[in-house]
């Protein structure tokens, strides 16, 4: 399972057993006990890791959102008992909004799913590292 984590929505994505697709489940408003559905979604979806995105500076460097979200790792850590790892996430939500415009998508649509989508892409590039790994 992935987070994408904002400060006022989440997108969550899962995938299938295999590991194979990657596909957005839900957006979780931030002011709607996050940490709480997270934990129940890890535990209805039996996540095995929870991947989540990094915001890195494209020098690689970490801002102030990149804190934040290590911040809220640290506090999902006292509440899932599954591995947590970050993935870089870089130009993903970029990525999410392309992809939801090329479907055709309104940009009240867009805006309402970006963030699930993003942390689908989050996911496919974790899935794809773990792959390199394997070779």
């Amino acid at each position: 399972m992935a987070v994408d984590y904002g400060a006022r929505a989440i997108g969550v994505a899962v995938t299938d057993e295999l590991q194979i697709i990657a596909r957005p489940l839900t957006t979780i408003q931030a002011k709607d006990n996050a940490v709480r559905r997270i934990r129940e979604l890890c535990d209805e979806y039996d996540a095995e890791v929870l991947v989540i995105g990094l915001p890195l500076r494209l020098d690689g460097g970490r801002g102030d959102a990149a804190r934040r979200v290590e911040d809220f790792v640290e506090t999902l850590k006292g509440e899932v008992s599954i591995p947590i790892v970050t993935q870089d996430e870089r130009l993903t939500s970029r990525a999410a909004d392309e992809l939801l415009k090329e479907q055709g998508m309104s940009l009240r649509e867009r805006k309402n799913k970006a963030d699930e989508y993003a942390a689908a892409i989050i996911l496919e590039d974790y899935l794809a590292a773990q792959q390199r790994k394997k070779i």
